[in-house]
């Protein structure tokens, strides 16, 4: 019978709360952003107070480790699972601040009714209502009173019942007195274990994400500076998105700003291209997976917490290093030179809006390479052509739609062992060879999903391609997507729909086209045949209705570009299906021609 590798035991708030304030249980989170609301802590306080059950919490004791000296160190518990409830609690009932979506500290106050036995969110109507405890945080206190504040409370509420009054205060402050389970896992249990367990118990089905782990881990370990390459983490990616934030983390923060990290992120604050705005997982798997030449998160963990993977001991010689290596991708992933560049390489490719990259994976990978490759000193001009062929096979392949993490594993190991381009190349030629182009392609073509990457991809190839909208002669396609223009349906929607066309036909990508929404109104619900007869008539002097061309070789040109088959004008709704498939084919040549310049 094997040994359990975890105990479960019924702990009083009050202690589990000690143990978080003394640090044997790591809760990482309280340096992140608080992400519950107001009344979700107000709801737990009332469940507690009733009696409720309110979840296990689980901590994981990280590994022992072999000191420098020989000795051993004890593992510190990190909380796992629970964080939130916990942080819930700190707030209200031991009155700690938190900190808000903007990161500025903040304190969630929870007001409590004695007589009524409820609980409310603090707000000025009850600051001015003495019937109510402001803050229960006040009854936690060490020095609070009971009988001392019941008697106010009586004095300035008369008509209050004081047994009740008492009664209420009572079942309030017997809160911290309940019990909360912790589940306790052993240090010995790998990740994957640790993450089957918690689906386990949580009944959900849910993955808990690698990269919380990691990030979990990286803070608790403050002896290698893991607290402030946590910080690094998060502050980068909120000043990514919000660059105003600057000023706010230099008043609230002073002493992590005066650190040459944050000095390596400081041009964020003048920074508004949202191309590639990573959020911590995308930060921490693409530094980890460069700096380590390694794509699990798992593994990250791993040697973060010494694990030597021949002896399966754990050192800390290994780990002091682990925490340098990772410190080190984490500098060239903020470097103002390496990002800039790789944003400038990825919008050249075409993708100049983030509405067209749906893969954030597919971006990270990216920039792994580029970053590897300007490792290896390479020619400038040839890490800008791998990053967009690489860049674009990985959505042409689905490369990192299953299973990103063991792609980017393997990837990076036939990189660092074959070379960049030489696996690109063996890619290239066991995926895209002529049968992709002519028949997978085009079969992957065949979708109704306005979201599907290969519509955004030949939409991006228009764009770098500099191609005009549909029936335009001056507006370009990339003129109409930074400014959120229409997507046109060339059999028009209303059309179809009135002659029985389910939306799955009516909305297939190849009815796509991009177009000026004045044009687009004019054309209304009426088939090709109709209006665009009106079309080739203005080029040749007819009325002008659509757009401004007004000559053959213009409007030749314009659907040419827009992979639209030249008989247009003789279209009608039997001939939809024939038009559909036609137009992936032109579609599938343009995607073609497009990788080849790149």
């Amino acid at each position: 019978m094997s040994q359990a590798k975890y105990s479960v035991n019924q702990h009083p708030i009050s202690i589990v709360l000690a143990w978080i304030q003394q640090g044997e249980i790591a809760i990482p989170e309280i340096q992140r952003p608080f992400v519950w609301s107001k009344t979700q802590v107000r709801d737990l306080m009332d469940s507690l107070l009733r009696g409720f059950p309110v979840g296990y919490l689980i901590a994981w004791k990280n590994p022992n480790i072999k000191l420098k000296d020989g000795t051993t160190s004890e593992g510190k518990r990190i909380l796992i699972d629970g964080q939130q409830r916990v942080t819930a609690l700190m707030t209200a009932v031991s009155g700690m601040k938190v900190l808000d979506k903007d990161y500025k500290s903040t304190r969630i106050r929870i007001a409590y009714h004695p007589i009524d036995q409820r609980f409310e969110v603090f707000n000025k109507a009850i600051e001015k209502d003495s019937a109510w405890l402001t803050d229960i945080a006040l009854a936690f206190a060490p020095e609070f009173k009971t009988h001392k504040w019941v008697g106010k409370y009586c004095e300035a509420n008369p008509e209050a019942d004081e047994d009740k009054a008492f009664e209420g205060m009572d079942l309030l402050t017997s809160i911290t007195s309940n019990q909360l389970g912790l589940i306790e896992l052993d240090g010995s249990l790998d990740i994957e274990t640790v993450t089957e367990i918690f689906i386990r118990i949580n009944g959900k089905g849910a993955v808990l994400s690698q990269a919380d782990f990691a990030m979990s881990k990286i803070a608790s370990s403050e002896k290698y500076g893991g607290d402030k390459i946590r910080k690094t983490i998060d502050y980068f990616c909120h000043l990514a998105i919000a660059p105003e934030f600057y000023e706010t983390l230099v008043d609230g923060d002073s002493e992590y700003c005066q650190s040459d990290r944050f000095r390596r992120m400081a041009w964020l604050r003048n920074e508004n291209d949202n191309l590639y705005d990573p959020e911590y997982t995308d930060m921490l798997r693409v530094a980890f997976t460069t700096q380590f030449g390694r794509g699990k998160l798992q593994d990250l963990v791993a040697l973060l917490s010494g694990r030597n993977f021949e002896t399966r001991s754990y050192e800390e010689s290994i780990a002091e290093s682990s925490f340098a290596k990772l410190q080190d991708g984490l500098d060239a992933f903020m470097s103002e030179t390496n990002f800039k560049r790789f944003v400038m390489i990825i919008r050249s490719t075409g993708f100049v809006d983030p509405s067209l990259i749906g893969s954030g994976n597919t971006l990270n990978f990216a920039y792994v390479l580029y970053l590897h490759m300007r490792s290896l000193g390479l020619d400038s001009n040839l890490i800008e052509s791998a990053v967009r062929r690489w860049f674009v096979m990985s959505i042409l392949t689905r490369r990192y739609s299953g299973n990103p993490e063991s792609a980017f594993d393997l990837d990076i190991r036939r990189i660092n062992e074959r070379g960049p381009i030489e696996h690109l190349e063996s890619i290239e030629q066991a995926e895209l060879g002529d049968a992709y182009w002519q028949f997978g392609l085009v079969q992957s073509l065949e979708t109704s999903v306005a979201s599907s990457p290969f519509f955004k991809l030949f939409l991006a190839a228009q764009i770098k391609a500099n191609d005009k909208a549909f029936l335009s002669k001056d507006i370009t396609v990339t003129d109409i997507i930074l400014n959120r223009g229409d997507l046109h349906h060339i059999f028009p929607r209303n059309f179809l729909k009135k002659h029985g066309i389910p939306r799955s036909r009516y909305n297939q990508i190849a009815n796509f086209a991009i177009t000026q929404t004045e044009t687009n109104i004019k054309i209304r619900d009426r088939e090709p045949s109709v209006y665009f007869a009106d079309v080739v008539n203005q080029t040749n002097g007819g009325e002008m209705s659509y757009g401004a061309i007004n000559n053959p070789a213009d409007l030749a040109a314009n659907l040419e570009t827009n992979c639209i088959p030249e008989n247009l004008h003789e279209l009608k709704l039997e001939n939809y299906d024939e038009f559909l498939k036609q137009r992936r084919m032109l579609m599938a040549v343009k995607l073609k021609n497009y990788y080849s310049t790149l």
